[in-house]
């Protein structure tokens, strides 16, 4: 082999390399997949972790209508949290960005959230983000008030599916949705799934993109950043 193809096996080498890396960093594939039991033809800007820095044009998503309304009740999906208007920021806290409630309800401004609160962004096209659901749903069901969960639907352009999968993993805490993704650049997302600790002052005191794997590792995450207790698993 001359040194020249030598070279050029080296680059490909090297940016198949790079390839791999950056896949296993954003958690998610790009592909919509519709939740078991769906079918249909996937959204048009379906943007997994690997591509979440691309804008999507999906604002014009709506995931307010009476189909996805029933869709969300049958389910016993909670409502947002309902804020009262002007309320003031904090320094550290949550864009300054308002997001519709996924399935019908009060719109909400992410910067007027308190805690002690977690946030979780996932997607139904997110595989991972369908792993992990039940494990907020437990901390949701553990922690009562004394910790809130709120979803952010994020760059989804089915919220059907979405809502169908809170429903079959048996997801009760709101979601807002963010199809367009407006928090890609004030939240740096990089990729699905990710999680935010918003502490009782509205400040987001820690943020990571990451699998949860269990619910015991979410509790820990808990106790470590917003200081509450929630229990172990069993």
């Amino acid at each position: 082999m001359s040194q020249s193809s030598r070279r050029g096996s080296l680059r490909t080498a090297l940016r198949a390399a790079a390839t791999s890396a950056v896949l296993l960093l954003a958690g998610c594939t790009t592909s919509a997949t519709p939740p078991a039991g769906q079918s249909g033809a996937s959204g048009s800007g379906s943007a997994g972790g690997s591509d979440a820095g691309s804008d999507g044009g999906t604002s014009g998503v709506d995931v307010d209508t009476p189909a996805l309304r029933a869709a969300k009740k049958k389910a016993g999906i909670d409502t947002c949290p309902s804020l009262k208007p002007g309320a003031a920021t904090a320094d550290g806290s949550l864009p300054d960005v308002t997001l519709p409630c996924l399935g019908g309800g009060p719109d909400v401004n992410l910067s007027a959230l308190r805690g002690p609160m977690v946030v979780n962004l996932w997607a139904q096209w997110c595989g991972p983000c369908r792993q992990e659901l039940p494990h907020y749903q437990e901390l949701h069901e553990r922690a009562g008030d004394r910790v809130r969960v709120v979803g952010v639907d994020y760059q989804d352009t089915r919220p059907d599916w979405a809502i169908d999968l809170l429903g079959q993993t048996g997801v009760t805490y709101p979601s807002v949705a963010d199809p367009g993704g407006d928090l890609r650049v004030p939240l740096r997302v990089r990729g699905l799934p990710g999680i935010l600790f918003v502490d009782a002052k509205g400040r987001v005191v820690h943020q990571e993109f990451a699998v949860i794997e269990s619910y015991d590792q979410l509790a820990g995450m808990v106790r470590k950043y917003l200081g509450v207790a929630v229990g172990t698993a069993g």
